[in-house]
Parts: C-alpha cells; sequence; structure tokens
C-alpha cells in the first residue's frame, strides 16, 4: 500500500524557497506585459471538453484530464492550455473590433509529461496578442517574449525561428491525407532524409526536391537567402522568408545579445500556427523555454476569426533556470504582550516591512528572510537597529 503523502509522477510541492521565486518571477512578468498595455484575465481551470479542444490542433486531446460534470452530466476537461479559453474571452467576452492585448498566468495540466523531468502542472504565463494581422504584432510578441527572459535573469538566449507558410507553399497543390502529412512534418522535425526520400517518392519533382532541401535550412540569417534559391517561388513561400528578414533586422538592432537562429524543417505545432513560429533556448535547458508565433485560426471555431499572436511558458521550468534571488530582508521582533511592542510591530507592517516575530521557544530565524534589522526597547518605546 502507497503512502498518503506520495504524490503522482511529476506532480511536486512547491515548497517556500522555490515558490517565493515563482511568485517574485510571476509578478515580475504581468508588471511587465502590463507595460506593453497587456490587461490580465483569469479563465477557469475546467470547462467543457469541446472549448477546451477547439482550434489546439492535433495531439490535445490526449494531454486533457476528462471528467463528468455532477450538475449537467456534460464532459468537463482541466485546461492543458490555456490559449484556447483566451481565444474564447476575446471573441465572445469582450467582442471588441480593435486590437485587444491580454495576458495570464495559472497552472495547466497534462496526463502525461513533455519529457523525463518537466511537471505535469506547469504554471503557464502568456501573451496574446488579437486584431492585428501585420507583422508589428508579431514584432511585438516577440520583443515581450525576449523581455520576459531578460527580466528573469536568463542569459545567452538563442531565439530561433520560422514560419507554418513554407510548408503549406511547398505543398501547393500536392494533396495528402492527415496522417501522410503528420508523418511528413514528423520526418522534417527529425531530419530524417531517408524516411523523407521515401515518403516523397511520388510527388511532384519540385516539391521533393524542396522537401528534401528543407533538413539543411538551418542557420544564421544567411539561410533566408539559401533558401531563396533552393525553395519554388510560391507567393506563400516568398512572403513568409521576407517576413523572416524583416523580423530578424529589428530583432537584431533592438536584441543584439539575442542570437538568432533559423531552422526551417521545424515544424512543431504545423497544424496550429498560420504563420511565423518561435521557439526560445537558454543554456541549461535542452528543450525551449518558451514558444509562441501566429495562429489566426485559434477563435474560427468560437465563430470569430481574428489575427492572433502570442507566446507562452511555464514559470515552474524558468525559475529553474534564473540566478537565486536575496532573501527579502526583515526585522526580528521579540513576541511578547506589552501593547507598545504589538503597536510597533503593527506600525512597520503598515509601512511595508516584513516582521518575524520569534515565538516563545523558537528562536532560530525563518530560512525565507533576511533579519539583518531587530526591534529592540529603547525607553520610552521601541527603536529598530541594525543586527
Amino acid at each position: 500500500m502507497s503512502s498518503a503523502w506520495l504524490l503522482p509522477e511529476h506532480i511536486a510541492d512547491v515548497l517556500p524557497s522555490q515558490a517565493r521565486r515563482i511568485e517574485e518571477l510571476r509578478r515580475e512578468l504581468l508588471d511587465m506585459a502590463r507595460s506593453y498595455g497587456c490587461e490580465l484575465v483569469i479563465p477557469p481551470l475546467l470547462e467543457h471538453l469541446e472549448s477546451l479542444l477547439s482550434g489546439t490542433g492535433s495531439g490535445s486531446e490526449i494531454k486533457l484530464f476528462k471528467l463528468v460534470d455532477q450538475l449537467s452530466g456534460r464532459s468537463l476537461g482541466l485546461r492543458a492550455d490555456t490559449t484556447p479559453q483566451v481565444a474564447r474571452i476575446d471573441a465572445h467576452l469582450l467582442n471588441r473590433q480593435g486590437v485587444t492585448r491580454l495576458c495570464y498566468c495559472g497552472p495547466v495540466a497534462h496526463t502525461r509529461p513533455d519529457g523525463l523531468n518537466t511537471s505535469r502542472e506547469p504554471l503557464q504565463f502568456g501573451v496574446e496578442v488579437y486584431g492585428h494581422a501585420g507583422l508589428e504584432a508579431d514584432l511585438e510578441v516577440q520583443d515581450l517574449a525576449l523581455d520576459a527572459l531578460r527580466r528573469a535573469g536568463l542569459t545567452r538566449v538563442m531565439l530561433d525561428l520560422g514560419d507554418a507558410r513554407l510548408l503549406r507553399g511547398v505543398l501547393d497543390g500536392v494533396p495528402l491525407a492527415p496522417e501522410a502529412l503528420d508523418a511528413l512534418t514528423a520526418a522534417l522535425a527529425a531530419k530524417d532524409v531517408a524516411v523523407l526520400a521515401a515518403l516523397t517518392a511520388g510527388m511532384p519533382a519540385e516539391t521533393r526536391a524542396a522537401l528534401l532541401a528543407l533538413p539543411s535550412l538551418f542557420g544564421g540569417r544567411e539561410v533566408l537567402a539559401e533558401a531563396a534559391r533552393r525553395l519554388p517561388g510560391h507567393p506563400l513561400v516568398k512572403a513568409a522568408l521576407a517576413d523572416l528578414d524583416w523580423l530578424a533586422g529589428h530583432l537584431a538592432a533592438v536584441h543584439p545579445e539575442v542570437s538568432l537562429g533559423f531552422d526551417l524543417a521545424d515544424l512543431q505545432g504545423y497544424a496550429y500556427y498560420t504563420g511565423i513560429r518561435f521557439a526560445a533556448y537558454a543554456q541549461g535547458c535542452a528543450d525551449a523555454v518558451l514558444r509562441g508565433g501566429r495562429y489566426d485560426e485559434v477563435g474560427a471555431v468560437f465563430g470569430r476569426r481574428r489575427p492572433a499572436a502570442g507566446f507562452s511558458l511555464d514559470l515552474k521550468t524558468l525559475v529553474t533556470l534564473v540566478p537565486a534571488t536575496k532573501l527579502r530582508a526583515a526585522v526580528r521582533a521579540p513576541w511578547g504582550e506589552d501593547a507598545s511592542l504589538r503597536q510597533a510591530v503593527r506600525a512597520l507592517r503598515e509601512q511595508g516591512e516584513t516582521v518575524v516575530c520569534v515565538l516563545p521557544g523558537h528562536e532560530h530565524e525563518a530560512d525565507e528572510f533576511d533579519c539583518d534589522r531587530e526591534l529592540v526597547r529603547e525607553h520610552p518605546g521601541w527603536v529598530v537597529r541594525t543586527r
């Protein structure tokens, strides 16, 4: 019989030190998003299953925990991603015509972990910009994403860029069953040229040559010029390469400390993204620390297709990659029934100070506070002195 205190695999308590760092970072990032004009929304943790699965692309259903609503008998789900909920809010509750910038931060639940050391209960922070189809929205989202990593204290960040339109342009006029398309995108992501050769055997020569070229099209900004030479001159391909080059120029100018890379065969989220997609990588983490891009179809299922771009990250993962923050300065105070002592403690707390009262028999200091000052009796009252 298992112990009652054991938690399920890939589920863990967050203890004081890490909880403090996560909460400090959460506040920092939400304040930063507000400085960009983002409004905070707090969607529910669970809702009707069909709503949570709307517009999320293939593979989402397997991540969802499902249950039955005891009030209605309908199927409910615990959210595995907050973006569809924010799209629903934009489409139906706000229903604005112009640009809407929304941010959120809350837990999501996954039936399976994304990796060996990942949590099944990430704390997802994200930003969504609705209502603008131009590259200005893509650039703003990427600026905000990189600023978030910088504020968190990450250095040596690499931003990887791609575009879902490249594959759509290459495959234009070549009908593929969903299963065949999934196999193709998987082979491209794995850069498995042998499998690609087999999958493209019956395709037109130009299409096959382009698909076989994609796995080698990764590297710096020079890859875009090479792609223009080796890929078909389809309007979607031309637009994607031009947009990637435009973004690269602006990002390099404003974020010179960030390494820019391009992997034109990386098609993660192909069924979800409609244009530019990006992922940020940092030293010490094998997987991306954040992902985002353009997903203009996300609101279509709610009856209101709106241009949309955004990104999300897991604060629990992010906090493990950034330097530890200093302990909060605090005042150590004795415990006592003296009215003047209790009033002095209250006054300090109202001024914004953290006051840790030493309860009888517990003279040790709390680990999460740096008690660099002490409240001491000095006739006729109480004063704070440096320890």
